[in-house]
């Protein structure tokens, strides 16, 4: 079976900061500050989360997600309160990021539904409730690992409607989507992706666009962008970067990425060296 996530996350990582490890009693209002998405692991509850409309409330051992800044309330006994790991999560690319983009605004799973992850879970517990060297490090990198098993979870099990991940989900059409990935730069046509998946070009077209929501031509041209876009912010000169995402000439980059994003890369570049700002 071709790895779905190998190429996506060593080209659009995700990374994880811990923030809080304990209990959170009353009301507790976390302000989205326009950057980082959160995971929240509940070891011992209830809990109400909320986020506009009905609360949410969690009676078991739980995993709450929100890929993007979303600001949301918890609200739990106020002595007793909830036990919680809480982390931000920085994916790279910002709202550009395919695996952020691809992801629910809010995810809500028990923790026994994500096979094979209780090891990790307990080893993560056991060390954001205990004072040990290297214990932010060892925290940040298994909240990491937990976002991989979800990832994983969220494929298997076909819980994504739409997008990225629901084209991953595919047990066919998966096999065009790594090939994009791990090759960017080819000139794929469509008989090409095809018969990566083993389908007919026509079958294959209508099945592409109804579970990725946009043509394969679509999406090739928005992983490219999505690459310049990350070496342009790390400072990469347009010329070079051109050649590495599949672009004969700086002019062809530039038509490119106009037509996906509405700008110039450098138009892009200036905005986003603003708002970094």
């Amino acid at each position: 079976m071709v790895d779905r996530l190998a190429a996506l996350l060593e080209r659009f990582p995700v990374s994880a900061q811990l923030f809080n490890a304990g209990a959170l009693c009353g009301i507790n209002l976390l302000d989205a500050d326009g950057v980082h998405g959160q995971l929240h692991l509940v070891r011992r509850g209830p809990l109400e989360v909320s986020h506009g409309g009905a609360p949410v409330r969690i009676d078991e051992p739980s995993l709450l997600l929100y890929p993007r800044p979303l600001s949301h309330r918890f609200s739990s006994d106020p002595e007793q309160g909830a036990d919680m790991a809480c982390a931000n999560l920085r994916f790279e690319g910002g709202t550009g990021n395919p695996v952020a983009a691809a992801l629910p605004s809010f995810v809500c799973l028990p923790l026994s539904a994500l096979d094979g992850c209780q090891p990790v879970l307990d080893l993560l517990f056991e060390e954001a409730f205990e004072r040990r060297c290297g214990r932010q490090a060892m925290i940040d990198r298994l909240f990491e690992v937990v976002m991989i098993q979800l990832l994983r979870h969220l494929m298997e099990r076909g819980e994504v409607a739409g997008g990225l991940l629901s084209g991953l989900s595919h047990p066919r059409l998966r096999h065009a989507l790594v090939a994009m990935h791990e090759a960017p730069t080819r000139e794929w046509t469509l008989e090409d992706l095809a018969a990566t998946c083993g389908m007919s070009r026509s079958v294959f077209a209508a099945s592409f666009r109804e579970a990725v929501g946009r043509t394969p031509g679509q999406y090739l041209l928005g992983w490219r962008v999505g690459l310049a876009q990350q070496a342009l912010r790390r400072g990469r000169p347009l010329k070079v970067v051109a050649d590495e995402v599949g672009y004969g000439s700086e002019a062809a980059l530039s038509r490119a990425f106009k037509a996906h994003c509405g700008l110039s890369p450098r138009a892009w570049k200036q905005q986003h060296a603003a708002e970094a700002a």
